[in-house]
């Protein structure tokens, strides 16, 4: 049954009661909350007739429930807003008022195409074929049980083959529309789903090997209708990785169960309830390692099942279930369809060199998918290199997953050198852990000497060889694109293979140092051989809260490295002093992935690094900028992700453009304490790209902004607080893209925009402003300009003055997302 937390009728209610509060307390929002209240009244007992047929919809009928619900979801957190906003704040009120316009609008229009009546004769007509099938069903379980009850004890293998057939026939009889690779995933499904759905069953879990495809079937369940339906549409699922942060994930499901968040320390968790029947609720804890990890993540609490997703067997032997590798048919369908872009061997192509190349992934989805990848397109003379590659890789005497890594190996022989060298950096990032694009492609430039665009491109072939994930984005690629806020991931056996093949060979000759998991202090192989220099260009440190004794048995020298990545845990944080000695650096990264910002110490190091081009700091203090003495002379871009500025830049007789003469990309991203910039960042004639975003409390810009000369980017994103542009900003002379998007309390753009000939592109979604530009009609280079379908009218003149100029009405007009931030 597709049931969303709106059909359990819990965001209805909740909505109604706001709309109700709205229309008795907030007389500029009464009359379209009245309207909205007879709409959602209208519809209520459509809703508990779907809710509470017991059967499971199509698929496109889920996702039309699915968007109805998104939609009143949204309606539900607009309508908290409109509650809490100040009555002074008249923009702010007119904004509201808007959307509640726009919220009723869209609710009608969904009801207007009589969705919900389709799909309650889809119930109907469901309920009465489900009747049909189950009777067929029940006579196939019939005739197992008399075939079983004719089998000796003795004969396993019969048995075996005997319910396999039955599976299959059940899997036949239910009736499944959607395409699988045979029913092993749907097997899995029912046998998990069967041991939660058994009120005895608290903690079950699902096991196998790397890349057999646990995660995908723990994902598989978090969609199911069923499993949303049993739990309420109350599901968490979270990821705990090999180093996990325990404290963090126990906070996070403490208020997921309890509905209680910031409770700081989380209470202990095998407290007791008492009184009556407690909501369901579902965690799914991927990628556990170990039983301690486990330990700390789990709970005693009535209503409460938590599903765990290991490597190994964490659970009882009754409540675990073991994923296996694909049957051969299932492999090579697979396979095919990573390989040729369909289930089957094409006419004409070696049918036994494709067997026996599949056969070598030992059905493993992963092996299967990579492998596959790599070959298409490849002629066939390649693939038989690729077999004999393959089949001499496979030792028999390792383990199977031992052996996965030589046949990952193979797949990566058709990258060119430099490629191959990119995806082997991926391993100096830690486990299960989203990785900036904007920190890959810096560190492919600096390091491989590649252009932008082409680093671009080594990104997207490897996603498109399924050696790493590439979030959807659709920024991505797109001209005037940033990346620090888009990421990518990859799956724990391909960084397996990217450092089993980075690790090779003695410590000191390493082209990458690079720690595989967050250790309290360093590797100790690392001070074993301190009295010689170490050759590593990447070297990644994945630690815990560091001081002085921390690094004092590492003294090392690291001539050569020029990429120096630290992550670590902790509130505060000694920078290593081997930094120093790291005359070559150009790249570093320092993320915290701590809960709150840290303070590093010894800062003052940063004198040293003469060659530095690009800094990266993430959820930091940012330190005092007085204590680098000695200028950042060719440094080239600059990022401040989550940090606390704390008045760094505004620290009398500090000039920027001193500090930083060759900057040119500087970004300021969720730092909620900027209030303003300091004018002496407008000395910095070099910057070429400025993004200043997410940033709630920026009021204002400086006024001299047009000595920016060589200024083509600006990125004012999500400043909510910003209400204005200074006039200097049209004589920025070489101005390209503009982006104020969501900057809602800006009313206007300068009169004086047009003077702005070089413009391209401008972004101005959830800007509401309703004055007709006159002076945009001398935007002669303008191209693309971005906004809300509302607003879209103040650019009529100038789409009829500028040739070739595209406007695009967003189809949405406003977001809520960023109300969850």
């Amino acid at each position: 049954m597709a049931i969303t937390d709106f059909f359990a009728g819990e965001i209805a209610t909740e909505l109604l009661k706001q709309l109700f509060m709205i229309s008795a307390k907030a007389w500029k929002y009464k009359s379209v909350a009245e309207r909205l209240i007879d709409l959602i009244e209208d519809i209520q007992p459509t809703i508990k007739e779907i809710q509470y047929s017991g059967v499971e919809l199509p698929p496109h009928r889920q996702a039309q429930i699915g968007m109805l619900s998104n939609t009143l979801e949204k309606g539900k957190k607009l309508t908290e807003k409109v509650l809490s906003a100040r009555r002074w704040n008249v923009y702010r009120q007119l904004t509201l008022a808007r959307k509640m316009e726009k919220l009723e609008k869209d609710i009608s229009n969904f009801l207007k195409n009589q969705i919900l009546t389709h799909i309650l004769a889809d119930v109907h007509l469901l309920r009465a074929n489900s009747d049909v099938r189950f009777d067929r069903v029940d006579r196939s379980l019939e005739m197992m049980t008399e075939h079983l009850g004719s089998m000796k004890i003795g004969g396993g293998g019969m048995i075996r083959e005997a319910m396999k057939i039955a599976e299959a026939t059940m899997e036949i009889e239910m009736g499944n529309e959607e395409e699988k690779f045979g029913v092993g995933l749907e097997i899995g499904k029912r046998k998990v789903k069967k041991m939660m759905f058994s009120a005895e069953r608290g903690l079950i879990g699902i096991s196998g090997m790397g890349g057999v495809g646990k995660t995908t079937l723990a994902r598989e369940l978090e969609r199911d209708v069923e499993v949303q339906c049993h739990f309420e549409n109350k599901v968490l699922f979270l990821t705990v990785s090999q180093s996990p942060m325990l404290e963090e994930l126990r906070a996070h499901i403490w208020a997921f169960v309890s509905g209680y968040e910031g409770v700081n320390p989380v209470p202990n968790w095998n407290l007791q309830y008492e009184g009556g029947v407690k909501t369901q609720k579902l965690v799914i804890l991927d990628d556990v390692w170990t039983r301690e990890a486990l330990d700390a993540l789990t709970f005693n609490i009535p209503g409460c099942t938590t599903l765990v997703v290991s490597r190994s067997k964490l659970t009882e032997p009754k409540a675990t279930y073991d994923v296996e590798v694909l049957r051969e048919d299932e492999a090579l369908s697979l396979f095919c369809l990573c390989a040729f872009g369909q289930k089957t061997i094409p006419p004409g192509f070696d049918k036994s060199m494709v067997e026996q190349i599949a056969g070598e992934c030992k059905g493993l989805p992963l092996a299967l998918k990579v492998t596959g990848a790599s070959l298409k397109e490849r002629p066939e003379m390649y693939w038989k290199g690729a077999l004999q590659r393959l089949q001499k890789g496979e030792p028999a005497d390792e383990s199977h997953e031992t052996r996965l890594l030589h046949q990952m190996e193979a797949s990566l022989e058709n990258l060119d050198p430099t490629t191959r060298e990119c995806f082997l950096d991926l391993g100096a990032f830690p486990e299960d852990r989203k990785i900036p694009v904007d920190v890959l492609i810096n560190m492919w430039i600096e390091i491989h000497d590649l252009e932008e665009a082409i680093a671009f491109a080594t990104l997207v072939d490897l996603s498109h060889k399924n050696l790493l994930t590439l979030g959807k984005d659709p920024r991505l690629g797109s001209s005037y694109a940033s990346y620090y806020d888009v990421f990518v991931t990859q799956h724990d056996v391909l960084r397996d293979l990217a450092l089993h093949l980075s690790n090779k060979g003695k410590v000191n000759i390493r082209k990458r140092l690079l720690m595989p998991k967050r250790e309290k202090a360093l590797p100790k192989e690392w001070g074993r051989n301190i009295d010689e220099p170490y050759r590593a260009q990447i070297v990644s440190i994945h630690t815990e809260e560091m001081d002085e004794m921390g690094w004092s048995d590492f003294e090392m020298d690291f001539p050569k490295a020029e990429i120096l990545i630290l992550n670590f845990s902790s509130d505060k944080y000694v920078l290593p002093p081997f930094i120093t000695k790291m005359s070559k650096l150009r790249v570093l990264v320092i993320i915290n992935n701590g809960m709150s910002p840290a303070v590093l110490h010894d800062f003052s190091i940063f004198a040293n690094l003469s060659y530095l081009r690009t800094l990266w700091l993430e959820r930091v203090h940012v330190p005092e900028l007085y204590n680098t003495t000695v200028p950042l002379k060719k440094l080239h871009k600059m990022s401040l992700i989550l940090c606390k500025i704390n008045n760094s830049f505004d620290q009398t007789g500090v000039d920027i453009s001193n500090l930083f003469p060759k900057l040119a990309d500087l970004t300021i991203d969720h730092c909620d304490d900027l209030v303003s910039l300091p004018s002496s960042i407008c000395g910095m004639t070099s910057l070429n790209s400025l993004s200043i975003t997410n940033c709630p409390r920026l009021s204002e810009l400086p006024k001299n902004l047009s000595k920016l000369q060589a200024l083509e980017i600006l990125r004012l994103y999500a400043c909510l607080e910003l209400k204005a542009l200074p006039v200097e900003i049209c004589e920025l002379p070489k101005l390209k893209y503009l982006d104020i998007s969501q900057c809602v309390n800006l009313s206007c753009l300068p009169e004086e925009i047009g003077k702005l000939r070089t413009l391209e592109k401008i972004d101005m979604r959830e800007c509401f402003f309703s004055d007709r530009l006159s002076s945009a009609v001398s935007l002669e280079s303008l191209r693309h300009v971005i906004c809300d379908k509302d607003v879209a009218f103040i650019w009529e003149e100038v789409e009829k003055a500028v040739p070739g100029l595209k406007i695009e009405a967003a189809e949405k007009c406003f977001s809520l997302d960023w109300l969850d931030e």
